[in-house]
């Protein structure tokens, strides 16, 4: 079936609870009514039906792709476009209205969760750019040789950490914000560091790092340097700080000034290698991912998504 070509696929990705579910999308229904925009809706029951939906609104050719929700929606939804043919991928926009657990994507374009009317107006102008994705590229459990591109950033070691236990305390705690401090909390108590082996540039790096962040994008303010859009990689690898330079070095991140800390060594790169990252989670935008087996590559892949930005 043939789409109309100024009609839009919307995936909606709502967070729990039936009640936020109607009203949250009730509020943006509104805004595209008052633009009259054309579009069909489709609803994701849980994450792992968002890849499926997405692939579902390419094959049925629609021609700009909304997401409403966060990181981790986006990834899935670049990943798909990444397994469809250059050809078909070129005539695709990809849009976000956040509504995540994480919207550090959205942020960096100027894109608020609260302002709706702004966003809406925003994507009916069409205006889009080319990004970048970086590109992790690895071996399964099964031994076979995987891919998974990140809009935002890769984690590995202590970041990575944070969002697992984030994830587990939110269950329990119902509330991002407290499940949030809670992880971090527990972590500064429990802090680790693990045995890692780095090549970047012309560079080794071979000690216990406390985490590392692959940024294309902001990487929940650990690249804050790094923009998608310019064929680089931001690296920042963090060594075990002390306990109260721990400390000063959440204000830091908190107050966006993360590589003023002494234990922070930024890189810019278009290429890294992990040899390796002995029992180090690794997160992509948001998500823990099966951690992988031996060696793996991060590369950067340039000018391949067309995402719809701010006017």
């Amino acid at each position: 079936m043939e789409t109309e070509q100024n009609r839009w696929g919307i995936l909606y990705c709502p967070r729990n609870g039936l009640k936020s579910k109607r009203k949250r999308w009730e509020k943006l229904q509104r805004e595209l009514d008052r633009h009259e925009v054309m579009y069909d809706m489709v609803q994701s029951e849980n994450s792992d039906s968002v890849e499926r939906l997405v692939t579902m609104l390419i094959r049925n050719g629609y021609k700009t792709i909304i997401l409403v929700g966060g990181d981790s929606a986006l990834n899935d939804a670049v990943n798909c476009l990444m397994r469809e043919e250059r050809s078909v991928r070129n005539n695709v926009k990809l849009g976000v209205v956040p509504n995540g657990q994480l919207n550090d994507f959205a942020r960096f374009w100027g894109f608020k969760e609260d302002d709706d009317a702004q966003t809406v107006e925003w994507l009916c102008k069409g205006r889009t750019r080319q990004v970048d994705l970086g590109c992790m590229t690895f071996t399964d459990k099964q031994g076979e040789r995987q891919q998974r591109f990140f809009l935002n950033c890769v984690n590995i070691g202590t970041t990575a950490d944070i969002m697992n236990l984030r994830q587990q305390t939110r269950k329990i705690l119902w509330s991002r914000t407290l499940s949030f401090i809670v992880s971090i909390i527990l972590k500064i108590f429990h802090r680790k560091d693990y045995k890692m082996r780095l090549h970047v540039n012309c560079e080794t790096i071979d000690r216990r790092i406390m985490t590392v962040c692959v940024g294309n994008s902001l990487g929940y303010g650990q690249t804050p340097s790094a923009v998608p859009y310019n064929g680089m990689l931001d690296l920042t690898v963090v060594y075990d700080p002390q306990l109260m330079q721990l400390f000063s070095g959440l204000w830091l991140l908190i107050s966006r000034r993360f590589l003023n800390h002494r234990s922070v060594h930024p890189y810019r790169t278009r290429h890294l290698v992990v040899e390796e990252a002995r029992h180090a989670l690794v997160g992509i935008d948001g998500r823990i991912m099966k951690q992988p087996v031996g060696e793996y590559q991060i590369t950067v892949e340039q000018e391949v998504i067309n995402f719809l930005i701010p006017d």
